[in-house]
């Protein structure tokens, strides 16, 4: 997960990105609405014939299969970058803690069903572009301290915001390529190039 920030006068905290101009505000809010409304219909041609069995598979032990990803986008949209774009347009000083890994654990993310998860995951992202809809960019300049980064501004946020929807869609497209690259062994897929994550190991016989 990635937080960033900037400010604009009388806002708490400094502008962590440097001086932003209101026409620069402006423009980073239309082309960032732009680019947030693409990940749900993206998202729909990704994973919108999966079967349970693979969007519950992982292309390795340790990372996450296409439900959790979609999942932790979901959570993302209103405990993460949504709720802390709110904090920083309501005048807020501090941002409520998070821990996106332990969210997945506890709340079962690889047991979730994928097409209501994307389904809520669609009515948040449509929240979210009416919220950009209704804010003058310039209160985006705004900024709150960020125990990491030192102060995240709204725009921060919001650049941050497009990069990591972008982050997931590139480990979604690793995950699927590595699940067709196993379905299909022993057929030679990385004649494309090379798969993400190492092959399956077989399971291997009895003697």
């Amino acid at each position: 997960m990635t937080d960033s920030r900037l400010r604009a006068p009388g806002a708490v905290g400094s502008c962590g990105g440097g001086a932003v101009s209101d026409r620069d505000s402006a423009r980073l809010v239309e082309e960032a609405k732009r680019e947030l409304a693409r990940l749900v219909p993206i998202l729909d041609v990704l994973t919108g014939d999966l079967d349970a069995p693979t969007a519950r598979a992982r292309p390795a032990a340790d990372e996450w299969s296409p439900v959790e990803i979609v999942c932790h986008l979901r959570d993302e949209e209103s405990l993460d970058f949504g709720a802390r774009v709110r904090v920083v347009l309501d005048g807020g000083s501090a941002f409520v803690p998070i821990d996106p890994e332990r969210w997945a654990v506890e709340r079962r993310y690889r047991e979730m069903a994928l097409a209501p998860t994307l389904d809520e995951l669609r009515r948040l992202r449509a929240e979210t572009l009416g919220l950009l809809d209704s804010v003058a960019p310039e209160r985006l300049q705004a900024a709150v301290p960020h125990r990491r980064l030192g102060s995240l501004s709204g725009l921060d946020l919001l650049a941050a915001w497009v990069a990591h929807d972008r982050l997931h869609l590139q480990q979604l497209v690793a995950t699927l390529n590595r699940l067709w690259a196993d379905r299909w062994n022993p057929l030679r897929v990385e004649y494309a190039g090379p798969i993400p994550y190492p092959r399956a190991e077989a399971p291997r016989s009895q003697p």
